[in-house]
């Protein structure tokens, strides 16, 4: 877990890391730069220092969006064999509405390595994409070296894949303090932080714990800084949120975990791209799809270990997703009664809400006027 987080940090910054053989346990098979900072020298070098044929290593979302749909989870367009490739021309595939096809040879599934490495992308919260080599024989023993002298950070495929499950139970409670709000003004925040230290989200505890209903009112939310700080009118999440709030105090109080989870799960940086699609014709989960993410990131672990750790079993859940009704239960929350919770409708985010009805399942019916 340890060499995963650190992997983690050295690509958000930026720097390459070498996937392990989990067979051999040791032998270099893969280096990987991530998509969103390579630069046209680490292209040379990546061909030079692997021995092989750099690809682009992407998921199958983004490849439907490219128009070669596959039935594995991610594959690998081996670059061209133009000496050099311009690192723009490949950022602009893996993230823009259309591709040059000529850069690129037909598609193969990704290898292990190549799926371990899309797997740190999206925990790190960069772009799900990667520029990779194998390793060629020949070349192993250098990147052994590279790796001993501290040069390269390797981690084992296996355990990069897994990546999202490393941390499972290991939630650590770091601080709280009483912070009145102004529709709950006895309330109480508790800040948790992830093993590896990438997020941090916050239980709002609202009203007398003591008198708190025997099924705990519950909402999870997930952060928008658009929406909960700026009410951008492209989304609901910011009335949402203080509604929530507010019912929750009526209620006779409970708890509001505020998730740590931009973008249904896929950061703020990611989320701009996001819209930056939407405003050239695409819905809100095509446009995640075709930066190459799921239609939804979120995973609601993190929720549970949270309830649990507040020794909160029963509750009374605020929700219009039936996806988190589903997955506190999966994990041994008893979820006895529930309550939709809704925003207003405005001309920007019609569309919006309309996909989530649509595209995600979300219980908005009554909200948008439909049967």
């Amino acid at each position: 877990m340890h060499q995963v987080e650190r992997a983690i940090f050295d690509l958000r910054r930026g720097l390459p890391v070498v996937i392990l053989d989990d067979a051999s346990g040791h032998q270099p098979i893969t280096l990987v730069y991530p998509l969103e900072s390579v630069a046209d020298p680490d292209l040379q070098a990546l061909a030079e220092q692997s021995g092989s044929q750099p690809a682009l290593t992407l998921t199958r979302h983004r490849m439907a969006a490219m128009g070669h749909p596959i039935s594995t989870s991610a594959a690998s367009l081996p670059l061209s064999g133009r000496l050099l490739l311009s690192s723009d021309e490949i950022y602009r595939a893996a993230t823009g509405e259309s591709i040059q096809s000529d850069l690129y040879a037909d598609p193969r599934p990704a290898s292990p390595g190549e799926r371990a490495a899309l797997a740190l992308m999206r925990r790190a919260l960069l772009v799900p994409a990667a520029v990779t080599a194998s390793i060629e024989p020949g070349q192993r023993s250098d990147i052994a070296r590279a790796i001993e002298r501290g040069e390269l950070l390797a981690v084992q495929a296996r355990a990069a894949e897994q990546c999202f499950e490393l941390g499972g139970g290991l939630l650590r409670r770091i601080s709280e303090a009483e912070v009145p709000l102004a529709n709950a003004p006895n309330s109480r925040f508790v800040l948790f932080r992830e093993p590896d230290g990438l997020r941090e989200h916050i239980a709002v505890m609202i009203g007398d714990t003591d008198h708190w209903p025997d099924a705990v009112p519950v909402r999870l939310h997930s952060a928008c800084l658009t929406g909960d700080l700026f009410d951008s009118l492209r989304c609901d999440c910011g009335e949402q949120l203080r509604t929530s709030i507010a019912s929750i105090e009526a209620m006779g109080g409970g708890v509001l975990l505020y998730l740590a989870q931009e973008g249904r799960g896929i950061g703020l940086a990611n989320k701009l791209r996001a819209y930056a699609l939407q405003d050239q014709g695409m819905d809100t989960v095509e446009a995640d799809q075709a930066l190459g993410f799921g239609e939804d990131e979120r995973r609601y672990g993190v929720a549970v270990d949270m309830l649990r750790s507040l020794d909160i079993g029963r509750i009374h859940l605020l929700t219009n997703n039936p996806l988190k009704v589903d997955a506190l239960s999966a994990g041994g929350i008893d979820v006895v009664d529930q309550d939709r919770v809704f925003g207003s409708v405005t001309r920007q985010n019609r569309r919006y809400l309309n996909a989530k009805a649509s595209r995600s399942g979300h219980l908005l019916q009554e909200l948008l006027g439909e049967p």
